[in-house]
């Protein structure tokens, strides 16, 4: 998916513009996370001899296309099927966000809306009062963002208090791979766009497991979130009505093997690493701009809503809701 052709202000323009129009409000729009709100399936015998599909998304997804296998790369996945469970999480006093507009968030969602907002809350609940909140995220950031900018911002010293790390980022990479094809028709220049946000992600892990001992000795934890996208599997960028007048609509289906290439890629770090991610991509198939249509392969059923706003591309605060409780659900278990 290319990169919205609009700036930043343009865009906010344009959304004030729908605003006046009286766009209604997201279905089921939440200002916390809760138990209830949980982003993973309804609650069913977990299967150990069963994939990680098979026990989450069983009725997700085209038997004749691929999907995500994380099971490949030997995860521990939560029973909440909102992510992995590589790390015990305890005793966190400080919490600090990277990432990019997901994290950041942006209009028209409430500022108290976002999951990180909404999170935070909800870790304090968690954790006590007191507990410190840092964010270094930003519109528009990639993964060669973390080490140059928000990692020295957020973490330009020693950090005596026990940290978690929460992040969402890729979707920008994702979008300058897409770029690439549609500008060049190069899927091999595409996927070196990938291979280096693939890298990126490696380097950010190394870098926090390297500095562990000496600038963490507290401690710190990780949790990043993979990489989704509005489609419903269906590479149809103009199902989001604004896609056209944003810059990026037609139907592009080879996103589908990009979004998973980098999603494996993400959470096989994850491993690596002892860190851990949750599944975005799986939780939001379903509520894209194709949410309640029974013939596509996430389908979750008529009352299913999307988790979309105007951008296309960012959470409205539905969206948020589920983000922040994956979050939470990883972290608790």
């Amino acid at each position: 998916m290319p990169a919205p052709s609009l700036s930043l202000p343009a865009l906010l323009l344009l959304l004030v513009a729908c605003q006046s129009k009286d766009l209604p409000a997201p279905d089921g729009a939440t200002d916390g996370a809760t138990d209830g709100d949980s982003a993973a399936p309804e609650a069913r015998p977990w299967d150990d001899d069963a994939t990680l599909r098979e026990n989450c998304w069983p009725d997700l997804g085209d038997s004749s296309q691929s999907f995500p296998d994380y099971d490949q790369f030997g995860i521990v996945a939560g029973h909440h099927c909102s992510g992995t469970n590589h790390q015990d999480i305890s005793g966190i006093e400080k919490v600090v966000f990277l990432g990019d507009s997901i994290t950041a968030g942006t209009p028209p969602t409430p500022e108290s809306q976002i999951y990180r907002a909404v999170l935070a809350e909800a870790l304090k609940a968690e954790f006590g009062a007191d507990l410190e909140v840092a964010d270094c995220s930003a519109f528009g950031a990639r993964t060669d963002d973390y080490l140059p900018t928000q990692i020295p911002e957020c973490f330009p010293g020693v950090e005596p208090k026990r940290t978690l790390v929460i992040s969402t980022m890729g979707g920008n990479d994702t979008f300058a791979a897409a770029q690439e094809v549609l500008e060049t028709g190069d899927s091999l220049a595409a996927l070196a766009v990938l291979d280096r946000a693939i890298d990126y992600q490696r380097q950010t892990l190394q870098w926090f497991q390297d500095e562990q001992a000496t600038r963490f000795p507290a401690g710190v934890f990780i949790i990043t979130g993979n990489v989704y996208e509005f489609t419903d599997a269906t590479g149809d960028m103009s199902s989001c009505p604004l896609a056209d007048q944003l810059g990026f609509g037609g139907t592009i289906p080879e996103l589908r093997a990009g979004y998973i290439y980098i999603n494996e890629a993400f959470v096989r770090l994850s491993v690596e690493f002892g860190r851990d991610s949750i599944f975005m991509l799986e939780a939001f198939c379903g509520h894209g701009f194709h949410a309640g249509e029974p013939d596509n392969e996430c389908y979750r059923g008529p009352d299913a809503t999307t988790w979309f706003d105007a951008t296309c591309i960012h959470p409205n605060p539905e969206g948020h809701a589920a983000i922040a409780q994956m979050f939470l659900d990883v972290v608790r278990e």
